[in-house]
């Protein structure tokens, strides 16, 4: 009999469907870390939610786990590379609360636009005052979607029987699927400049981090609304609380912060048009219930040799088998990585080119590591090599394979050009020895560089100072250069340089560097 663990306060109804499937069940929320250490040894399974932090100290002592579940989609609080090397499946349950998350975004939007929270306080103080919470309809609104991955499609068709108009941009998500949906696919510009109501579903990065700033809530109507039910770091607090005093913003909701738990202290908490939850998205009955059960039935269907379902890790275990193949898995990653941190505009396709006859072999899996490598940055929920080409057919990413005999400087290259309505770009990549990933291609420039840590890249005029005026703007900054890849194309045009960086580079320094007579299309790069 199976023996599964479960240590946090999972909802019920996952141990008693595990017990009537024959399992054996320990539920214990709440658990010391020194008492699992003491008995993890006898488990087949270990069911969690985000309490428990399953350490590799923990995962080495797991001589008989099979399976660590998470009740949730995050598995930030897993060790996910001790667990693969002890060859352990690590699974979540994507799009559990996809419908909570879009339903609170409702609540925050219709409460946010009948002033009901302000309201109630007032009744509560014994006040009896409808002048002062005059609201505003949501029909014939327009509501700007800012990503359109599952739970912003929710919310548009939810907002769509408001009788809203939904407008939404997603540099990824196909245009067809958008417009099949009933929302209209639009510019982030054009989103801000027409939003009655902006809301946020999009995951924290370099690309999305402060959108919802100064300079673009400069672009929005006046009296626009903001709501952000996705991360915090998205929208800059400070920038839009001075533009709710200015009256550039008529009212805001959040359920996300910066900092959580955030200092209450501060002003937007206390100012009387914006509304706040604390991080209440996916805390509904129904969610949490939903998200046990459905980690029950897929490890149920695991220990019975059923189609894995919701595993992160599962083909990458199967990678490492072939020691041939896993760095070049690890290159494919990285580039779609770097795709979508330099990517500019809609996706239109993509083309990837196998040459050699090893990578050949492995197309799907290769094809699998370089979107789950892109998707990681660019949409919000996990993304992982068993699901990621759920999301490709989902998103409807056009993807075009092709098979070409060795490179005449290669015995294996791995290269995927982006096609977007902007431009196109292609990255191709090798490894050297046994696991030195190299990228000796952008476009047509030849380099020799290593994708690995922070990297600063753009593009400059090919003269004598340009390297040393960007390297001391660096040196002003006390940032250090670890390495360093230069292509050009011909003596005094346009060459590409990319350095490698030991630490991150911000955006002032991003703009000094932008102001460098000569110096253009400068970017951040975490690898």
């Amino acid at each position: 009999m199976k023996k599964i663990l479960i240590t946090d306060a999972v909802d019920k109804k996952c141990a008693s469907f595990l017990e009537s499937a024959g399992f054996h069940v320990t539920f214990k929320p709440g658990i010391s870390k020194d008492e699992i250490i003491s008995v993890i040894k006898d488990y087949n399974g270990l069911i969690v939610r985000s309490e428990t932090k399953v350490t590799s100290d923990i995962i080495s002592l797991m001589d008989n786990m099979e399976v660590i579940g998470r009740a949730g989609t995050g598995v930030d609080n897993i060790n996910l590379e001790a667990a693969t090397s002890k060859g352990i499946i690590v699974m979540n349950t994507p799009g559990g609360n996809t419908t909570s998350a879009a339903e609170h975004t409702m609540a925050l939007m219709l409460a946010m636009c009948r002033n009901i929270p302000q309201a109630n306080f007032s009744l509560l103080n014994k006040k009896w005052d409808r002048k002062s919470f005059k609201g505003t309809e949501l029909q014939g609104k327009t509501l700007g979607l800012i990503g359109l991955g599952k739970i912003g499609r929710e919310v548009a068709a939810r907002s769509k029987a408001f009788q809203m108009n939904v407008i939404g941009y997603d540099p990824v998500v196909s245009e067809d699927i958008v417009i099949k949906d009933g929302i209209e696919p639009v510019s982030l510009e054009n989103l801000f400049k027409r939003s009655d109501i902006i809301s946020l579903h999009v995951p924290l990065n370099n690309a999305t981090k402060n959108i919802i700033s100064e300079q673009n809530l400069a672009l929005c109507k006046n009296g626009v609304k903001i709501i952000n039910c996705a991360r915090g770091g998205i929208v800059n607090e400070k920038d839009l609380l001075d533009a709710i005093k200015s009256g550039k913003v008529s009212a805001a909701a959040f359920d996300v912060y910066s900092v959580e738990p955030p200092d209450l202290a501060d002003e937007i908490f206390n100012h009387p048009r914006i509304v706040c939850t604390p991080h209440l998205g996916a805390s509904t009955e129904e969610a949490q219930e939903k998200v046990a059960v459905q980690i029950a039935e897929q490890i149920v269907d695991l220990f019975n040799n059923r189609p894995i379902r919701g595993a992160v890790n599962a083909a990458s275990i199967s990678g490492i088998e072939n020691k041939e193949i896993k760095p070049f898995v690890l290159l494919a990653e990285k580039t779609g990585l770097l795709h979508a941190q330099l990517m500019k505009g809609h996706l239109k396709q993509i083309n990837i080119n196998y040459s050699g006859e090893m990578l050949q072999a492995f197309t799907s899996l290769l094809a699998a590591s370089l979107m789950k490598g892109f998707l990681s940055n660019k949409i919000s929920e996990p993304v992982n090599l068993i699901n990621t080409p759920f999301y490709v057919k989902k998103m409807g990413i056009v993807i075009n394979e092709t098979k070409t005999g060795s490179n005449p400087d290669y015995i294996n290259l791995l290269s995927a050009e982006f096609e977007t309505d902007f431009d196109k770009r292609t990255i191709a990549g090798t490894v050297f020895g046994q696991n030195e990933l190299r990228i000796v291609k952008i476009n047509s420039y030849s380099l020799d560089l290593k994708p690995e840590g922070y990297m600063l890249l753009y593009t400059n005029i090919d003269k004598p100072g340009m390297l040393a005026t960007v390297g001391k703007i660096l040196a002003d900054e006390n940032i250090n250069i670890a390495g360093l890849s230069l292509g050009r194309l011909e003596i005094g045009k346009e060459a590409l340089t990319i350095i490698n960086l030991d630490s991150d580079v911000n955006e002032t320094i991003l703009s000094r560097i932008s102001s460098v007579n000569g110096v253009k299309d400068v970017f951040s790069i975490k690898m």
